[in-house]
């Protein structure tokens, strides 16, 4: 089978853990190809919420093998407590069993977390992730497969603890770097770890030559990527299609649906415009009743209605097949409903988004409008889905004025919804038909 990637079309906080735990049913492979622990996946099994930030969420998936991608930064002490609760809980530890580490990867040090703790104006997490990725393109990062290499180099500790402590101090830190304490932490991981460190790559290629199903689970979203996303204000890895396969280590050939996650609404975390933002009652509302507040961080996520300009970007840079709506429980309520289809900027009506940050903040929406739906409990559109899906009703399972805005929605994006998610439960999700 080909792999399917699973990508975020917004600014990150779609709901890909939920997507990816409910498709990994049918696949024995998910990957995360980019990021590190600035990214937050939830999950609901029932009464039981699983939150992950590195583990792949297809790890509620016995028969998933799981994998940390050559593109990832990774802090290892983070995944040892994701770990530790996940053994806690089930009594399973994957590591070598079913959790490989790939030995490209690049880790994430203290040194890392004291840099990224000192920015004021991205916005940053603050877990060391650009920092990694900035030691990465220099070419002075430290890789899972190079730990046994520098474990018993004094040289090496010697050298870069003085690299790192000099970064520090220019950078107008306090924090210091030993040299024991670098070659502990390298040791410690070593032995954490040993038996996960893997060429995954080759591993998930040849699983793939096999006709397994391999998922590639992206992190935060398109309006995010260092290249293609809203600059400055983006994390510091290719979050889109093109990196899903490269971060894997597999050739893009291998790669067929690509399903793009995005809320009925949108939302956005830390800095940066926003054209749709809505300081209202109805923001207030979309907030409230869809329990934004982010997954890694805790902050509250600013919200706003559906940006169409936004959703033509990230298709274009990504080319999906399908669309995972999600959240659509969350407008009902709404007596209307609101779709941006452009902007105006500076006395001028554009439909694409300007790579100009500034702006980007003199934009001001264009909206369509659209009749509102009714409210529900969580249990009754979780009753709504399972009927669904039952009787093979698909969407028309849902109330006038909700099927209406998903074909609207449809319509303007240009690319097909193949699921509507109705509720956090991984049972509420509505197949296309």
């Amino acid at each position: 089978m080909p792999a399917t990637v699973v990508l975020g079309a917004q600014w990150g906080d779609e709901g890909k853990g939920k997507l990816v735990d409910r498709i990994a049913e049918q696949a024995t492979w998910v990957a995360r190809f980019q990021g590190g622990n600035n990214a937050g996946h939830t999950v609901v099994l029932g009464d039981q919420v699983l939150k992950f930030h590195l583990l792949p969420s297809g790890i509620t998936r016995k028969e998933c093998h799981l994998v940390l991608g050559d593109g990832m930064v990774i802090d290892p002490w983070v995944l040892n407590t994701e770990l530790t609760g996940w053994q806690e809980s089930t009594g399973e530890d994957p590591r070598g069993d079913r959790l490989y580490i790939s030995e490209r990867a690049h880790i994430i040090l203290p040194f890392h977390r004291h840099l990224d703790s000192l920015d004021k104006k991205i916005g940053t997490t603050g877990r060391g992730i650009g920092p990694t990725y900035a030691d990465k393109i220099n070419r002075i990062g430290l890789r899972f497969g190079d730990v046994a290499e520098v474990m018993n180099d004094n040289d090496w500790a010697k050298s870069t603890t003085e690299r790192m402590n000099a970064t520090l101090a220019a950078a107008g830190s306090d924090e210091r770097i030993t040299i024991s304490a670098l070659q502990s932490d390298v040791e410690w991981i070593w032995n954490a770890y040993n038996s996960s460190i893997q060429n995954t790559g080759l591993m998930l290629d040849n699983a793939l030559k096999l006709g397994e199903h391999v998922i590639l689970e992206g992190a935060q979203g398109c309006l995010l990527d260092i290249d293609q996303g809203t600059f400055p204000y983006v994390t510091s890895s290719i979050t889109s299609r093109g990196n899903a396969s490269h971060g894997a280590g597999i050739h893009p050939g291998h790669v067929e649906e690509v399903i793009g996650i995005t809320k009925a609404y949108i939302t956005r975390v830390g800095h940066g415009a926003m054209p749709t933002e809505l300081e209202d009652e109805v923001g207030d509302h979309l907030g409230t009743v869809g329990h934004e507040f982010g997954t890694t961080t805790g902050r509250k996520r600013r919200c706003g209605w559906f940006d169409a300009v936004v959703m033509r970007h990230a298709n274009r840079i990504n080319g999906f097949t399908g669309l995972a709506l999600t959240k659509l429980d969350v407008l009902g309520g709404l007596e209307e409903i609101k779709i941006c289809v452009a902007y105006e900027l500076d006395g001028k009506e554009i439909l694409e988004m300007p790579s100009s940050a500034t702006a980007l903040e003199r934009c001001k929406p264009v909206y369509v409008t659209m009749p509102g739906f009714p409210s529900h409990t969580l249990d009754e559109w979780l009753s709504i889905a399972k009927k669904a899906n039952s009787e093979g009703l698909g969407y028309s399972a849902l109330p006038s004025a909700a099927q209406l805005y998903i074909k609207k929605v449809e319509a303007i994006v240009g690319v097909p919804c193949t699921s509507i998610g109705v509720g956090p439960d991984r049972d509420a999700t509505i197949d296309g038909v």
